[in-house]
């Protein structure tokens, strides 16, 4: 007889849709205080964006959807004619990394999270 149990996803680990709609409104809630990118946002429907986010990182995290927003590159490439820099990228990702540690999320699922983050570098900055 075979195990066709299969391992937890990131996203079932992290604590399913709950956890990923709470960590996203934190961290945008830390992103338009942040001085180093909010401006990015400005004109931004936040309520849309919180919404493109969610699925986004669903679909990243393993959650059984399909994900039908724009790619990485094509979603970026605006922001990036606006000065979307590396340093950028970092400051969203510890602004990320700071709100799951502030919902307690265990640091190795922090790491791993970070990881997919850092997975989408190159097309977020358009190299």
């Amino acid at each position: 007889m075979t195990n066709t149990k299969t391992a937890p996803t990131l996203y079932e680990r992290l604590g399913g849709k709950a956890a990923i709609d709470a960590a996203v409104d934190l961290f945008y809630d830390k992103v338009l205080k942040d001085e180093r990118i909010r401006h990015f946002f400005d004109g931004v429907d936040m309520k849309k964006q919180r919404q493109k986010q969610r699925a986004f990182l669903a679909y990243a995290f393993g959650a059984p959807t399909r994900y039908t927003g724009k790619d990485m590159r094509s979603a970026h490439a605006a922001l990036v004619k606006r000065g979307l820099d590396e340093s950028h990228f970092d400051a969203v990702a510890e602004n990320l990394a700071v709100t799951l540690a502030e919902l307690d999320v265990p640091a190795a699922l922090i790491k791993e999270v970070l990881l997919v983050a850092a997975s989408t570098k190159n097309d977020v900055l358009g190299r």
